[in-house]
Formats: C-alpha cells, structure tokens, sequence
C-alpha cells in the first residue's frame, strides 16, 4: 500500500510515469524502507496506465464485492447450549453474594 501511496503522490507531483527511484526517495523523505522487488512490481504494473482509468476500474471491483456482517445463521445444536446457559444464570443469580456485604465496610457514601 505505501508503494502504491509513493506512486500516487508522484504522479500528483507531475511526474508523469515515476521510476523506483523517485518512489525510494518519496518514501524515504518520511523514514519508510523500501524494498526494491516490490517497488519494480508497483512501477511495471502502473507504467503507462491512466491512474483515474486504475482507480475506476478498482471501484467498480469493489462495489462488486460483499462487504459487511453475513446473516446470522442457528443451528439445532446451539439451542441446547443456549438453554444450559440459562440454567447456569439462574444458579448464580440464587447464590447469596457474600462480597457485596463486604465491600461497603461498615459505612456508606453518602452516609
């Protein structure tokens, strides 16, 4: 992504088609190690495109993907469990919670 980042910020600077070298300096004015394969990688694949036509062609990809959650989905199984669950809350709720007789230590906030 930093590369891609480097790429775009040349082209807005008005170089027309960015060498690894102008990307190695832009990413090193902000303290970024580059590396060379990955840099030779963004550059052949950009070299003499349009990046409005790039960066079109990239949304309408996008738009076709599914974002967000999937539909929650229950099965038979869970159901047990679920219920299980219930009975262990109601095992808690009727024990006597000791610690909360202790916590006030004799006196109260706004005693």
């Amino acid at each position: 992504m930093r590369y891609v980042a480097g790429y775009l910020l040349s082209v807005l600077g008005g170089k027309e088609n960015p060498t690894t070298a102008d990307l190695e300096k832009i990413l090193g004015s902000v303290g970024i190690e580059s590396d060379s394969e990955k840099l030779k990688k963004v550059v052949t694949e950009l070299t003499g495109k349009k990046l409005d036509e790039v960066i079109a062609a990239g949304q309408t990809k996008l738009a076709s993907m599914p974002a967000g959650g999937g539909a929650v989905t229950t099965s038979a199984a869970a159901a047990p469990v679920a219920a299980e669950a219930k009975k262990e809350e109601k095992k808690e709720e009727k024990k006597p919670d000791s610690e909360e007789e202790d916590d006030d230590m004799g006196f109260g906030l706004f005693d």
